[in-house]
């Protein structure tokens, strides 16, 4: 698992922004970890923008501020 920087390609252009995904594992999966009362839409949105920027279909969001393990699958 290693954290990676995607750049942001709009109109041929690279801005200079980048994504940082928290891992990506097994080169097929993006991981985002989380510590908050609950997985929100800007979490979604967040990863929903990692896999639009990279090769990788599924992205998984797990969230250890509950009381109990929070995970939220993202296929695109």
């Amino acid at each position: 698992m290693d954290e990676k920087n995607f750049s942001i390609k709009y109109k041929e252009i690279i801005l200079p922004h980048k994504y940082d995904a928290d891992f990506i594992v097994y080169d097929k999966i993006i991981l985002e970890i989380k510590s908050k009362k609950e997985i929100v839409e800007e979490h979604t949105k967040q990863t929903l923008n990692y896999l639009s920027v990279s090769d990788i279909k599924l992205g998984i969001i797990i969230n250890f501020g509950e009381k109990s393990l929070e995970y939220k699958r993202i296929v695109l």
